[in-house]
């Protein structure tokens, strides 16, 4: 499953505006927008992105 589909469910699941989550997990309020434009995250920022969101499950 891509990273964008993850970000996107779990922003459905928890309610949470994509800039919100952007900002909340990388510091990014456009990180979502970006993927969603072609933006290809590194291993690093993938990495942070599943922490938050492993960290922040209901």
């Amino acid at each position: 499953m891509s990273l964008l589909v993850e970000i996107d469910r779990y922003c459905r699941m928890m309610g949470m505006p994509v800039t919100k989550f952007g900002r909340l997990a990388v510091k990014d309020p456009r990180l979502v927008h970006d993927l969603r434009r072609g933006r290809q995250p590194g291993p690093r920022m993938t990495d942070r992105v599943k922490a938050f969101m492993a960290d922040a499950q209901p």
